[in-house]
């Protein structure tokens, strides 16, 4: 972005002289001629906050009913280029010079929170900010500008969005509400395999959901043995039911899909089950299961097209193996399974198809749940190898073979150590790959309308406000880089960002301290930095750790394992003792950690966990009672009921 000199009278426009005039919007002229100042009158004297909402809100305004504003400063060469540039395209526009009006800084400040642009030229066309001086060229360049800049361009949308999943139904829903049209584009493309869906994403149909509903399957067949130490009696044989539970998942699932489309029905916000890819600005082709294409324009995008599973690239994989788009809703039970990858899915998974009495073998090329805090990772692994499911370490699938078909077949993979020369084969049932996502954005034409992507991860870079490079096209949920890949967040954001597009919000997404859960047997709750990321972050001499073993009362009278769920604080010593990275191993492990992530956005320290009176017998009461250290070296094991 432009720097403009602070005090240099540089070049300005003849005969312009200081008129200085309050910055509030009021009665500004538009469509005046180019190179006019619109004028600013001060509705009178007025209380900070009131007069900053009104100032924002008469800015709004001004952008709101002008073809071209263009907020500048009389000396400003950046500022002078610009206007020059309209002038010879012959178009109208409205200036307003900050130097030359009373409340001038505090104008560019309110621009600033809107814009998120601190200098000057900041230019608006048929109101989509465009941004300075080089990003108007650039523009100009490019035909965005003259596209822009069309007279009457009567857009068929105020908003599209590409994709039908969480952050995208969260944008569509609140942008109809603040009264814009507002189409959603969503088409699933079917899995190698042939699996596809309904509206609302992985996490409604492939994801979160189902995911949580077959972990609370297994949780209950624990239950069903725990039952019996609490004097629950039963003869018969109980065995699990795989399409009895599938079918009922689906069922559930399918009531969602409906929800989300009445929903849509009901906010008047077009739904088109239709795969979407931009043909030239503002431009989109919808193409439908039938091949038949039809093209919609709008003034703003906002692309919310999700992820799908990778694949490993080898023989065999996308014939035979299955992913988590596949999984839940599989007609049959998988059977001998062997699941690929160390990620929160594999282990999800692994575990609750171990919970319904299948054999389970995980594939683990190096660590445990990348990016999760280690210690906790080895803890989470070390009580499923305990529970049954066996872990193959540092090896990588090379080739996998059908040797029988049928449902399921037998699969014969090979295996190829990462340490060495060794290899090991193995015969399975079905092969679940859980190697990590893709994001899908290298098919939808961004290239044709100049969105910049990570070339290496498909991820789209934004500035915090959502933004992509090209100022109309936005982008939420997990296809943001270096964002959290998480349903609530996408939700949030989306919601977001129609509110500071369309209301009157200036609310940015916070990315900071996002709780979440590894749905495993045992479950792993988190918020915050990891060990490794804070020793990273403040060094290990600032920090203390707080930790313990703890043993739930559910679990004592069923004679289940003592000193196995674990909890652990990482504070700041030089911050108060302030909380910054919290982590629970232990049943539930979602819903405590939910509530203590809200006392972390309050700034929750370790004194504060200390006058915090427990819920007894709860598991979430050990954090309020948090004595040892880990530099202190003491043994954390318990003998009994705290």
């Amino acid at each position: 972005m432009e720097r403009s000199p602070p005090q240099s009278p540089g070049p300005g426009k003849a005969g312009d002289a200081p008129n200085r005039r309050s910055g509030h919007v009021r009665g500004a002229r538009v469509l005046s001629p180019p190179g006019r100042r619109a004028r600013l009158s001060s509705p009178g004297p007025s209380r900070s906050s009131e007069a900053r909402e009104e100032l924002r809100s008469r800015l709004l305004g001004l952008i709101e009913r002008s073809r071209v504003v263009i907020f500048s400063k009389s000396y400003c060469p950046h500022s002078t280029r610009v206007k020059e540039l309209f002038s010879s395209l012959g178009v109208e526009c409205n200036v307003l010079e900050l130097d030359q009006v009373d409340d001038g800084a505090r104008v560019q400040e309110v621009l600033s929170e809107i814009t998120n642009q601190k200098t000057v030229p900041n230019i608006f066309v048929n109101k989509v900010h465009v941004g300075g001086c080089d990003q108007t060229f650039q523009a100009y360049q490019s035909g965005l500008l003259q596209k822009l800049l069309q007279e009457d361009s009567a857009y068929d949308y105020d908003l599209i969005i590409i994709g039908g999943g969480s952050g995208g139904l969260s944008c569509a829903k609140e942008a109809a509400i603040l009264g814009k049209k507002v189409m959603v584009l969503d088409f699933v493309v079917p899995s190698p395999q042939g699996t596809s869906w309904g509206l609302g994403g992985t996490c409604v149909n492939v994801g979160c959901i189902p995911k949580k509903l077959m972990h609370q399957a297994a949780l209950l067949g624990q239950a069903l043995c725990d039952s019996r130490k609490f004097g629950w009696e039963y003869n018969q044989q109980v065995r699990h039911n795989w399409e009895t539970m599938t079918k009922a998942i689906q069922n559930h699932i399918s009531s969602l899909n409906w929800g989300y489309r009445l929903s849509l029905r009901e906010k008047a916000v077009a739904y088109v089950n239709s795969y979407g890819e931009f043909v030239e600005h503002h431009k989109i082709k919808a193409t439908n299961k039938k091949g038949q294409e039809t093209y919609y324009t709008a003034a703003q995008f906002v692309i919310a097209t999700g992820e799908r599973p990778r694949y490993l690239g080898i023989q065999g994989d996308k014939e035979y193996c299955i992913t988590s788009d596949d999984l839940f809703s599989l007609p049959y039970c998988p059977g001998k399974t062997l699941v690929v990858g160390a990620s929160y899915v594999a282990l999800e998974c692994a575990g609750f198809l171990a919970g319904f009495g299948l054999d389970v073998t995980v594939m683990v090329r190096s660590i445990l749940l990348r990016g999760f805090d280690q210690e906790m990772a080895e803890k989470v692994g070390s009580y499923m190898e305990q529970h049954g499911v066996k872990f193959l370490r540092k090896f990588i699938p090379v080739m996998v073979q059908q040797l029988e078909k049928g449902s399921p077949g037998k699969l014969k993979v090979l295996a190829k150590s990462t340490e060495g020369t060794e290899t090991i084969e193995g015969v399975y049932n079905t092969v679940l790959l859980a190697i990590g996502r893709d994001s899908c954005t290298r098919k939808i034409g961004l290239e044709k309308i100049g969105v910049k992507i990570n070339e290496k991860s498909g991820k789209i870079p934004v500035n915090d406000v959502e933004q992509t490079n090209v100022p109309y096209v936005y982008a939420v949920g997990d296809i943001l880089e270096d964002k959290p890949e998480l349903t609530p967040v996408a939700i949030q954001s989306g919601k977001l960002l129609a509110q500071r597009l369309f209301g009157a919000s200036l609310e940015k997404c916070d990315y900071i301290n996002v709780p979440t859960t590894v749905f495993t047997p045992l479950e792993y709750g988190c918020c915050g930095l990891s060990e490794e990321k804070a020793i990273e972050v403040y060094k290990k001499e600032n920090l203390e750790i707080y930790h313990t073993l703890f043993w739930p009362l559910e679990w004592t009278v069923a004679g289940r394992e003592n000193n196995t769920c674990y909890a652990k604080i990482i504070c700041n010593k030089f911050d108060h003792d302030r909380v910054i990275g919290f982590h629970i191993l232990g049943p539930n492990a979602g819903e405590v950690t939910q509530g203590f992530a809200a006392a972390m956005k309050c700034g929750l320290t370790k004194q504060l966990l200390d006058d915090t009176i427990g819920i007894h017998p709860t598991c979430g009461e050990v954090f309020t009672t948090l004595e040892i250290t880990k530099s202190s070296g003491l043994d954390i094991t318990q003998k009994g009921c705290g």
